[in-house]
C-alpha cells in the first residue's frame, strides 16, 4: 500500500475515537528544577491545553483526563488544596474557549467531596458546554474505576428494586449505560506519562480493549509531538501501516485545512 493510501486509510478508520490518559510526572518535573509540586501542577496545564487542541483537531470524539484520583486525597493537605484552587482557576479561565471551540466539558467522579464553590462551577461550566457538538472533554475528578463500577452496580439494584429492570435484563452492554461515559465509545488507547506501567484504577470498565501506551515524557513536557507519537504508535498496532508520529501530524494538519 503506498503512503498516500495509508494515510488516507488511516483518516477514514484508524485513528482512535477515545483517548485517555493519565497525566503522570507534574510533582518530579517540578522538584527536578528545585520547585515546589504545585508549580508542576501549574506547568501542566499547559499540556492540557494541547492535548484538547490535538485531539479536537484529530477529529476525536473524546478525550479523558485523570486529574485528581480517589486517592490523591491522602497527598498533603497544601498540595490537595492548591490542586482544588488549580482546578477552581483553571475552569474560570478556559470554559469559554472550551464553549467557543464547540468542545463540550464533563467532570466525571464523586464531586460530593468537593467544594460548594467549585461543584457550581463545575455545573455551569457543563451546563454552557453541554450541547456543544465536537469533541467531549472528560476531566476525571475524584474518581476511580472501581467507584464507576460500584456505583454503576448499586443504580442498577436501585432499577431492579423499584421494578423497572429485570435481573435477566443486567447484560455487559446494559451495564456500560451505567458507568462514566456510557454514551460514548469505549476508549481506544490509554496514555500515562512519568514512566510508570500502571493503570492507576483508570477507567477499568472502558478500556477492556483499549491499547496501552507508557511513555517516561513528565506531563509538563507531554507535547503535540509526543501526543502524535503515541497515536502513530496506537496506528501502527491497529493498521500495520507504520507511519511515523510527523506522517500523523501531517494528516491532522490536512483535516484541520481541508
Amino acid at each position: 500500500m503506498s503512503l498516500s493510501a495509508a494515510v488516507g486509510e488511516i483518516a477514514n478508520q484508524s485513528l482512535p475515537r477515545h483517548v485517555a490518559i493519565i497525566m503522570d510526572g507534574n510533582g518530579r518535573w517540578a522538584q527536578s528544577r528545585g520547585k515546589m509540586r504545585v508549580h508542576g501542577h501549574k506547568a501542566g496545564v499547559k499540556s492540557v491545553r494541547d492535548a484538547v487542541s490535538f485531539a479536537a483537531r484529530a477529529g476525536m470524539q473524546a478525550l479523558t483526563l485523570f486529574a485528581f484520583s480517589s486517592e490523591n486525597w491522602r497527598r498533603p493537605a497544601g498540595e490537595v488544596n492548591a490542586l482544588m484552587e488549580l482546578f477552581m482557576l483553571v475552569l474560570g479561565r478556559e470554559v469559554d474557549t472550551l464553549h467557543q471551540n464547540g468542545i463540550r466539558l464533563r467532570v466525571i467522579g464523586d464531586t460530593r467531596r468537593f467544594s460548594d464553590r467549585l461543584r457550581d462551577k463545575i455545573a455551569k461550566a457543563e451546563a454552557l458546554t453541554a450541547n456543544n457538538p465536537g469533541l467531549t472533554l472528560n476531566i476525571a475528578a475524584n474518581y476511580g474505576g472501581q467507584w464507576d463500577i460500584a456505583q454503576a452496580a448499586r443504580r442498577m439494584a436501585e432499577e431492579v428494586a423499584a421494578g423497572r429492570l429485570a435481573c435477566d435484563q443486567i447484560t455487559e452492554e446494559s451495564f456500560t449505560h451505567f458507568v462514566c461515559m456510557g454514551d460514548l465509545p469505549p476508549v481506544d488507547l490509554l496514555i500515562r506519562t512519568g514512566g510508570d506501567h500502571r493503570i492507576s484504577n483508570f477507567v477499568l470498565w472502558q478500556m477492556a480493549y483499549a491499547e496501552l501506551y507508557f511513555t517516561p515524557v513528565l506531563w509538563p513536557d507531554f507535547d503535540e509531538q509526543q501526543f502524535s507519537e503515541a497515536i502513530a504508535s496506537f496506528v501502527s498496532r491497529e493498521r500495520r501501516f507504520g507511519c511515523t508520529g510527523e506522517q500523523i501530524r501531517a494528516l491532522i494538519a490536512d483535516r484541520k485545512t481541508g
